[in-house]
C-alpha cells in the first residue's frame, strides 16, 4: 500500500478552489520551478494571495512596498513602508497599529449601497437600516467615527451591555431615524435607561433575550409613562457554519424558543401592549462562510416574522443580525477564514427572501437591519511590526566524516551523499534513525558532546537536501509532511499575540500576514513567528493559502547593515511584517501576557496633499499596565531607592552604579511595554 499524498507543509484542512485559481496555483507552482527567471511583484502577489483578501484596498506597487488605498478605487494610495518609515521619524514605535478612517467610511458606504441595489432589483418595498455592534471595536475613535460616517445612511449602534449603552447614548445623535438596538442580558437599570433615552429622541429597541426581562420592561413602562419599542430574539434551528456554528438552534446562549415567543405574544396581548412587539431579532453566528446558511436562516426568520404579524403585532422591523463574513484568505470558499459569497449575494438574498415570504403571506415588508461589524471594522486596521532577530537550522555543508569517527557519524554521513529523488524519503527516515541512536549513545555516555554536536550538523544536512527535493516534487509521503515545519526558521517579532491578534492564539483564526517591503526579492527562508512572551503558545505558524493552510510564512533573510555599529542594539536592516484584517474583536479581547499592553495607534486619514494624521492614541507605559495589576510606580521606585541605599551602606554597588540603576529603573517605569528599536 502507497502512502497517503499530500501537498508539502499543508494540514489536513482543504478548501475547494474554484478552476481559476487553481489554474492561478497552479501557474505559481510553475513561476516557483523556473529559477533562471528573477522574483516579480506578481509573483509576491500570488504567494500572499493580496489581491485575494486585500481587494480594493491593498495591492504591492512597483518599488516592492504594500500600498493601501484606504477609498478603494475610488481615491488615491499610500505607500505602507513610506508611511511606517514617517511615522518612525516622528518617535512612534513599533509595534503600531495604523486604521484608516477612509475604510471605514468606505465599508459603510458599501454596505449600504448593496442593499440599496437589492432593494431597487427585488422592488423591495421598504428600507435598509444597519446598525454598527459596538462589541466588534468599542474603541472611541471608531464609535465616532463610524457613527459620523453611518449619519448620511441613518446608520445606528447595537449595544450588547450596559457599558456599551451608555456608550450608544452619549455618541448617537438623538431625534434621528438611527436605530439603537438593545441586546444582551439587561436588568431592571439597563433597561430602565433604555426606555428614558426615548424622551431624548433615541430610537431605542429593547430586545427581550429572557422572558423575565418583557415583565421588567412593562413595569418599568407603567412606572414611567413611556411605551416601549419592543423585539425578541429567536432562537432558529437553523445552524450557522464555522467556528460558531454550536452558538446557534434550539440550545443557543440568547434568545427565545418559539413557545417563548408566543408566551411574549400573550403577555402583551393580555396588557393591550401588543403593538409594541416591532422587532423580530436572529443571530446564527459571527463570519458565516457559507451563503446556504445564511439563505436557510433568512426563509426561517422570514416566516416567523410573517406568523408574528398575523398574530396581531406591529412587526416593523427584521433584524438579521451579524455574520457577514470576511475573506481572510482570499480563497472565496466556504472554508472558515473565507466566505463563498460577496457583500452583493448576501444583501440580495436577504432582501428577495424575505419580500417573497411576506408577499406570500400578505404582511408588509419590514426595515431591514443588520449587524455586521466584522465586515465593516475588519479591514480599517494593519497591525506593523518588526522583526528582532532569527533563528535559523544549520545550513553550512557538512565537512566528511573520516574512517576513525564513530559508526554513527559515518552512518549520517554515507546517508548525506546518498540522498537523491528517488530516495529522499528512505534516507529521511535513516536520517531519523541515525540522530535518535546518537542521542542514545550521548546519553549513555557513548558520544562526545562535539561528536553529538557533529551528528546534528549532519542530521539537519540531511533534512535541508531532502526538503530541496521535496519542494521540487507537487506531493510528497505522509512522512514528510512535516518537514517543512521542523526546518523552519523562529522569526523572533516585536508584538505580543495575546494582546495584539488573541484570536490567532485562542480559536487558530487566520490573518494575513506578509513583509510590507522588499516584495520584488524572493523570500527564500521559510519561518514561523515567534512573540515577546514567555510562553509556548506565543506563536503563529499557521498562515493562509490557497487550498487549505500552510505551517510556514514566505520571507526573505535579513540584511546585515552595511556599517554595523558596536553600540546598536542590532546588526540588520528593519524588517517590517504587517498583520491585515484585524479591526474586528483583536484590540478590545487583547490581554496583558507578561504586561504587554496596548501598542501605538494612529490614524490616518486621506487628504488633498495625501493624507494627515488625525489621531494618536499612544500605546501602554509600564506605569500604566503595572496599575492594571495594582502596582504604584511611586511606591516601586522607592523600594528600589531604599535597597540601593543599603546595597551602598554595604559597599556592595558604587555611588554610580547606584544611579544608574535607579534612572534606568524611572526611565523604564515611563516607556513603552515593547522593545524600542534603533
Amino acid at each position: 500500500m502507497g502512502a497517503k499524498i499530500k501537498a508539502l507543509g499543508k494540514t489536513h484542512t482543504e478548501k475547494m478552489p474554484t478552476q481559476q485559481q487553481f489554474d492561478s496555483q497552479e501557474d505559481g507552482n510553475r513561476e516557483q520551478k523556473v529559477a533562471s527567471r528573477s522574483w516579480t511583484i506578481e509573483d509576491s502577489e500570488n504567494l500572499y494571495r493580496i489581491q485575494g483578501w486585500g481587494e480594493p484596498y491593498f495591492s504591492i506597487n512597483a518599488a516592492g512596498h504594500v500600498t493601501v488605498s484606504p477609498q478603494g478605487d475610488r481615491g488615491g494610495s499610500l505607500d505602507l513602508y513610506e508611511l511606517v518609515a514617517a511615522l518612525r521619524q516622528r518617535n512612534i514605535g513599533l509595534p503600531l497599529l495604523i486604521r484608516f478612517s477612509d475604510i471605514l467610511a468606505d465599508r459603510i458606504e458599501r454596505l449600504n449601497a448593496a442593499f440599496a441595489r437589492a432593494i431597487a432589483r427585488y422592488n423591495y418595498p421598504n428600507v435598509y437600516r444597519g446598525v454598527y455592534p459596538i462589541k466588534c471595536n468599542q474603541h472611541r475613535h471608531i464609535v465616532e467615527s463610524l457613527v459620523r460616517y453611518g449619519k448620511p445612511y441613518q446608520f445606528g449602534l447595537e449595544a450588547g451591555s450596559k457599558p456599551e449603552l451608555m456608550i450608544a447614548l452619549a455618541t448617537l445623535e438623538p431625534s434621528s431615524e438611527a436605530l439603537l438596538i438593545c441586546n444582551g442580558y439587561k436588568d431592571r437599570e439597563y433597561i430602565e435607561t433604555a426606555l428614558l433615552a426615548r424622551r431624548l429622541g433615541h430610537q431605542t429597541i429593547v430586545v427581550i433575550e429572557q422572558l423575565e426581562e418583557l415583565y421588567v420592561a412593562l413595569q418599568i413602562s407603567k412606572q414611567l409613562g413611556i411605551e416601549p419599542v419592543l423585539g425578541v430574539r429567536g432562537k432558529l434551528s437553523t445552524k450557522g457554519s464555522g467556528r460558531w456554528g454550536t452558538s446557534t438552534g434550539d440550545r443557543a446562549k440568547f434568545g427565545l424558543t418559539i413557545s417563548e415567543m408566543l408566551k411574549v405574544v400573550d403577555e402583551l396581548q393580555a396588557t393591550g401592549m401588543l403593538h409594541c412587539l416591532q422587532l423580530l431579532h436572529f443571530h446564527i453566528g459571527s463570519q458565516i462562510s457559507s451563503i446556504s446558511v445564511i439563505k436557510d436562516a433568512i426563509r426561517e426568520a422570514s416566516q416567523i416574522y410573517v406568523q408574528l404579524t398575523r398574530l396581531g403585532a406591529n412587526m416593523c422591523y427584521l433584524d438579521v443580525g451579524g455574520g457577514l463574513g470576511v475573506d481572510y484568505d482570499g480563497s472565496k470558499t466556504n472554508f472558515y477564514a473565507s466566505k463563498n459569497y460577496n457583500m452583493q449575494n448576501y444583501a440580495n438574498d436577504i432582501v428577495a427572501y424575505v419580500r417573497d415570504a411576506c408577499e406570500q403571506g400578505r404582511v408588509n415588508a419590514p426595515i431591514l437591519v443588520s449587524e455586521s461589524g466584522r465586515a465593516i471594522a475588519s479591514h480599517q486596521s494593519v497591525l506593523i511590526f518588526d522583526v528582532l532577530e532569527t533563528n535559523d537550522v544549520p545550513s553550512t555543508p557538512p565537512q566528511a566524516v573520516e574512517e576513525t569517527e564513530h559508526l554513527v557519524l559515518r552512518n549520517l554521513w554515507e546517508t548525506y551523499e546518498s540522498i537523491n529523488e528517488n530516495n529522499y524519503q528512505e534516507t529521511y527516515n535513516d536520517a531519523i534513525q541515525f540522530k535518535e541512536e546518537a542521542t542514545s549513545l550521548f546519553n549513555f555516555g557513548y558520544l562526545s558532546l562535539k561528536e553529538r554536536a557533529r551528528a546534528e550538523q549532519l542530521y539537519w544536512a540531511c533534512c535541508g537536501k531532502i526538503l530541496d527535493i521535496a519542494r521540487r516534487q507537487e506531493y510528497v509521503p505522509d512522512d514528510l509532511e512535516d518537514l517543512e515545519k521542523i526546518m523552519a526558521s523562529i522569526y523572533y517579532v516585536n508584538l505580543s499575540v495575546f494582546q495584539s491578534a488573541p484570536d490567532s492564539w485562542a480559536i487558530d483564526q487566520l490573518f494575513p500576514i506578509m513583509p510590507i517591503h522588499r516584495l520584488n526579492e524572493e523570500p527564500t527562508q521559510r519561518a514561523i513567528l515567534a512573540d515577546l512572551t514567555c510562553d509556548s503558545d506565543g506563536k503563529i505558524d499557521q498562515f493562509i493559502d490557497l487550498r487549505d493552510v500552510k505551517s510556514v510564512l514566505e520571507l526573505h533573510p535579513l540584511k546585515p547593515l552595511e556599517k554595523p555599529n558596536s553600540d546598536r542594539q542590532k546588526s540588520h536592516e528593519p524588517y517590517y511584517l504587517g498583520m491585515f484584517l484585524v479591526g474586528a474583536y483583536q484590540e478590545i479581547m487583547g490581554n496583558l501576557h507578561n504586561l504587554f499592553g496596548d501598542t501605538n495607534v494612529v490614524h490616518i486619514q486621506m487628504s488633498p496633499k495625501g493624507y494627515q494624521i488625525e489621531y494618536l492614541v499612544k500605546g501602554d507605559t509600564i506605569t500604566e499596565v503595572l496599575s492594571y495589576v495594582q502596582y504604584k510606580a511611586e511606591d516601586l521606585l522607592e523600594n528600589i531607592r531604599r535597597r540601593t541605599e543599603q546595597a551602598l551602606q554595604e559597599n556592595r554597588i558604587t555611588l554610580k552604579e547606584s544611579q544608574l540603576l535607579l534612572n534606568d529603573y524611572e526611565r523604564s517605569l515611563s516607556r513603552y511595554t515593547y522593545l524600542v528599536g534603533e
